[in-house]
């Protein structure tokens, strides 16, 4: 790997750590929309609309499988069985936007993570998760959220509440077994 490249990677991490500490994202800014209004692609091909999701909570992440980042799929799907019953539902969002680390087709990123990982929470197909461009759900929850929290790099995840509300992110360095995301988790789902 080009140490120059992995330099200004974790500048930009950084940098973005710095940001998020001075801004706090708490809840979404105006309340506008819900998730339940965008719908993604299953990685299958199927249509796959998030008002299926009604009523749980959701950790969408922006995932690819050439990261140094992509070992928390296993982490994911840990967490995902930890807390499906109780109603989290993780969704893969697969994305090239950084480093070109996603250049799969639907059929190998499936493929990789159920061979790898054995993952079982839901995929979407390839989405481009930055800028202009970004699927309009990525779009929506920025803005919702603010500057600050927009994806920096891979496995980057937002928490949406059971009203379909974004509540929260979490930079790529919050690793699914991170006290702080299963504590913002558990403040979401029901009591049992």
């Amino acid at each position: 790997m080009n140490p120059f490249k992995t330099l200004i990677q974790l500048l930009l991490l950084y940098g973005t750590m710095l940001m998020s500490f001075f801004m706090s994202p708490a809840q979404a800014k105006d309340g506008s929309g819900s998730a339940y209004d965008f719908s993604f692609e299953s990685l299958e091909g199927e249509p796959m609309p998030l008002s299926q999701y009604k009523g749980k909570v959701l950790l969408v992440v922006n995932t690819a499988s050439k990261c140094g980042f992509t070992p928390q799929y296993e982490g994911l799907e840990a967490l995902y069985n930890k807390y499906k019953d109780r109603g989290l539902v993780i969704i893969g969002v697969p994305s090239n936007d950084f480093g070109a680390q996603e250049p799969g087709t639907a059929t190998e990123i499936h493929e990789f993570c159920k061979l790898h990982y054995g993952v079982t929470f839901p995929m979407t197909s390839k989405q481009v998760v930055t800028g202009d461009n970004a699927h309009p759900f990525y779009q929506w929850v920025h803005a919702q959220l603010g500057f600050a929290s927009a994806p920096k790099w891979n496995f980057h995840k937002y928490l949406i509440d059971t009203e379909g509300r974004p509540v929260d992110f979490f930079l790529s360095t919050t690793a699914p077994d991170s006290g702080k995301l299963q504590r913002a988790i558990e403040e979401q789902l029901p009591k049992s």
